[in-house]
């Protein structure tokens, strides 16, 4: 956990392997900022005061988990002192109190305006990374369009490719596998509704892109039974035997290679590569 002082108390928010989030944005140096971007009914009256005694009023709100107070007093200091020391950080700090609020379409108009402002600023890596979790926190389970997902997936890859060295993309990796899991989730539980339907043709696609797409993902053998099934179901008996013997090859003794088995010798059948199948065309690219 990265401990730095500051002068008010707020609650710091941690992620796996000890980040602590908040860390990085309490010492932000300051620097010159545009006015606020609350709309007019979302701004305190006006009441000209010290921009560090509006900020010190916000971070105590923040420190009682006021969340909305806080986003209104930390807007109000760079309505008021748009070019004062304080109003770089009140901007991320805004952000992060919508992101505690749960308001995360807030969060993240807050933090592209931030990243468009500042882009050379201390604190960039954490705007991206909290930007990327605003994504992160609204996936929803896999029976729901899955575009947060995608903008949660592309958020993260961005903090893993431009500060590949900071805490923030070491988690950024565990959560993209997350992600990456979670869509493949989505690929199945369709192609389950196709193979259930009937549907084998549409349901192949679905199998064949969790094998192609996500094959690091838990999805994967599942996905190579689920092909072998459905391919048996439309006569392409050769097609499930390499499928098969794929599956097994890299997932011996699993569960799924078993059904996958079973469901070949009740036809008189054995898992056997082959390179004119599917799955023998691009058994290089995936396993």
């Amino acid at each position: 956990m990265i401990e730095r002082s500051f002068p008010f108390s707020l609650r710091l928010p941690r992620v796996p392997g000890g980040i602590g989030l908040m860390a990085a944005v309490l010492l932000i140096a300051a620097g010159g900022g545009l006015a606020g971007c609350s709309s007019d009914k979302d701004e305190l009256p006006y009441v000209e005061r010290p921009a560090d005694d509006i900020y010190a009023e916000a971070a105590r709100a923040m420190d009682k988990e006021d969340y909305t107070e806080a986003s209104k007093l930390f807007d109000e200091v760079e309505r008021q002192h748009p070019y004062s020391q304080w109003a770089t950080k009140a901007q991320l700090m805004a952000a992060f109190a919508h992101y505690q609020n749960l308001k995360y379409d807030d969060a993240i108009l807050a933090l592209d305006r931030f990243i468009q402002l500042h882009p050379g600023s201390d604190q960039i890596a954490y705007a991206y990374y909290l930007k990327a979790l605003s994504y992160y926190e609204q996936i929803s389970d896999v029976a729901r369009d899955q575009k947060i997902t995608r903008h949660a997936l592309d958020g993260l890859r961005e903090v893993e490719r431009r500060f590949p060295e900071t805490g923030y993309a070491r988690d950024a990796k565990l959560k993209i596998d997350l992600t990456l899991d979670h869509l493949a989730g989505k690929e199945m539980a369709v192609g389950r509704y196709y193979l259930r339907q009937n549907h084998y043709n549409a349901a192949i696609g679905r199998f064949r892109a969790v094998v192609q797409d996500y094959q690091t993902t838990s999805h994967v053998p599942e996905a190579l039974h689920r092909l072998t099934e459905a391919y048996m179901a439309l006569g392409l008996k050769e097609e499930a035997q390499a499928t098969a013997a794929v599956l097994g090859h890299n997932f011996p003794g699993n569960e799924w290679y078993q059904d996958s088995y079973g469901l070949l010798v009740d036809a008189n059948l054995r898992p056997q590569n082959s390179e004119r199948s599917w799955i023998g065309k691009v058994w290089h690219s995936v396993f």
